[in-house]
């Protein structure tokens, strides 16, 4: 039979990418849930870290802030999500060719089918977790990187390669973390390698490692069970979890996986990975880790929604600093997939009474999740925001310095025209510290949160304190947006303000006279900011020195075998 053309695979992976991201491309900026994109955004305390809460947008926010100040913000973000898709694909495709042997690229359709084409991706889309995304292809071209170092430890292509995965992953602290796993078990015979891995983690996760635990930041552990990985129709936790599902928010799923075509979804997807589950333990020490990970990942979870299960963690959450990262422990089954990846592309190898070509496995996949296209059903296209933000941030840009409460209390918005709750764009939108409580309404639970200042500022609002009271909690601004949410007694507070802006979208008031400075860990912030870009910068430039000198090598003395 003839060979597939090489370029085939990659060109499978932008098709798919386009396919599920061409609307987003659409003018304005995609706002859904935890997805928001602003044109410009700014590397204030919030977004380094620096301020009391949770780090849970470290260094995601401080990256996009610096590159919106070249490109429009709503782009950025676009762009890195079709790029976390793309080169997803691109990885499992690696990771299957470095691992197995003898493999034909319709044997490499299927991992990468199987790779973006899947549940998590899906619900990871549709919560608006786009930067967890971009750690989920660092963790299949981390295994990758780190198969070849295990071969060679003197391989410094490899070495570069690595530690670009591992710093791209950390764009958000649980790909930081599902990636340094996953290498961790990769290299866990290898001592030196992985010590030096190990480094190489912690430096590209410093950003979010600093801010967690040198301010001893602690989550709320009912958080736990409000997070807990979710039973699909027809499948139980852990069926749901094996299909590369489970998510905790049963509306951030695609329609099919609220009703018993999850069950077909799922035993399809199964069915894949299990044809060639057998040939690809045998492949070697990596693959047969990936596999007891792949096991570990989807068991643990549906343990962890159990009712000792939620105990057990929220004993850690409430015990270890920044342990909060564990609560969603449906993100952690993409552990599962590099091992989904090599027994799909094993299985297209082994020989059956009646032949299934690899076109009709990744047509199957496919199918059963056919929402996953254009956007996820429609559900993420970019919508215009209003003329009054851009006012609001000319006014606190270049007004007294002092930061910014918000109302109406909590986090997230439905402004009009969206039928989903979005997180608050102030925070990313304002030149100035936007304080929020990270308090989070899950059903009936209430999850506390942990910025303290941000929830005095709050309680002393919806109490109609006075504004001397703001200002002594360095508040300069409060912000009335139209969104459904409690405003309590403010009127009694903004009645003794001065109205800076109003449109009836966005209100601005502000508070006259002195405003008491907050402390600011900025320095020890931005440094560890600059470490992990310089670390992004020096590993890309490496790893493209390396494929582009070892492809002249190839040229000038043939490749191995020729």
């Amino acid at each position: 039979m003839r060979e597939r053309p090489a370029w085939l695979p990659p060109a499978y992976c932008l098709a798919l990418a386009t396919v599920i991201c061409a609307p987003m491309f659409a003018p304005g900026y995609l706002l859904h849930r935890d997805l928001v994109s602003t044109p410009r955004s700014y590397l204030t305390d919030v977004a380094l870290g620096a301020s009391q809460g949770a780090p849970r947008a470290v260094p995601q926010d401080a990256a996009v802030a610096l590159l919106s100040a070249v490109v429009d913000g709503g782009l950025v973000v676009k762009i890195l999500i079709f790029a976390a898709l793309v080169f997803a694909g691109l990885g499992a495709d690696a990771l299957a060719r470095t691992v197995l042997t003898g493999l034909r690229t319709g044997h490499r359709l299927v991992a990468i089918t199987v790779a973006v084409w899947n549940p998590y991706v899906a619900e990871r889309l549709l919560q608006g977790h786009w930067s967890l995304l971009v750690g989920y292809a660092g963790l299949l071209w981390g295994v990758c990187f780190a198969y070849t170092l295990r071969l060679d430890a003197r391989d410094r292509t490899a070495w570069f390669g690595l530690t670009l995965s591992l710093a791209a992953a950390a764009l958000t602290p649980t790909g930081g973390i599902i990636a340094g796993i996953a290498v961790a078990v990769a290299l866990a015979d290898r001592g030196r390698v992985l010590a030096v891995a190990l480094a190489v983690w912690i430096v590209a996760n410093c950003p979010w490692i600093i801010a967690s635990f040198g301010g001893a930041v602690r989550s709320d552990p009912d958080a736990v069970g409000a997070f807990a990985a979710r039973a699909e129709p027809w499948l139980g936790t852990i069926g749901s979890l094996a299909g590369l599902g489970g998510i905790w928010n049963a509306e951030a799923v695609p329609s099919p996986r609220n009703t018993p075509l999850a069950l077909v979804g799922t035993v399809v997807l199964l069915a894949v990975v299990a044809l060639g589950a057998r040939q690809a333990w045998r492949a070697g020490a990596v693959a047969r880790r990936m596999a007891i990970l792949a096991a570990v990942a989807i068991v643990l979870p549906a343990l962890a929604a159990t009712g000792w299960g939620i105990e057990v963690l929220k004993l850690i959450v409430d015990t270890v600093p920044g342990a909060g990262l564990l609560r969603d422990t449906q993100k952690f089954v993409a552990l599962a997939v590099p091992f989904y990846v090599l027994a799909a592309a094993a299985g297209c190898r082994v020989r059956l009474r009646v032949p299934i070509p690899p076109v009709a496995k990744v047509a199957a996949l496919i199918v059963v999740l056919l929402p996953l296209a254009w956007g996820v059903d429609g559900a993420l296209r970019p919508v215009r925001l209003p003329d009054s933000w851009d006012a609001v941030a000319q006014i606190v840009e270049h007004g007294p310095s002092g930061d910014v409460a918000v109302l109406p209390a909590g986090q997230f918005r439905i402004f009009t025209g969206m039928t989903v709750p979005v997180l608050d764009p102030a925070p990313r939108i304002l030149p100035r510290n936007v304080l929020q409580t990270g308090e989070l309404r899950v059903t009936r639970t209430v999850i506390a949160g942990e910025n303290t200042r941000a929830i005095r500022v709050e309680k002393a609002l919806l109490d109609g304190a006075k504004p001397a009271e703001l200002a002594r909690e360095g508040v300069r601004y409060v912000l009335i947006e139209s969104s459904p949410g409690p405003l309590g007694d403010s009127n009694q507070t903004l009645s003794r303000m001065t109205r800076e802006f109003d449109d009836g979208t966005l209100a601005l008031y502000s508070v006259s006279g002195d405003v008491v400075a907050e402390p600011s860990h900025r320095t020890s912030a931005i440094a560890a900011h600059l470490v992990w870009a310089l670390l992004l910068l020096v590993s890309s430039g490496g790893l493209i020195v390396g494929f582009v000198l070892g492809r002249a090598h190839q040229s000038t003395h043939g490749r191995p075998g020729d």
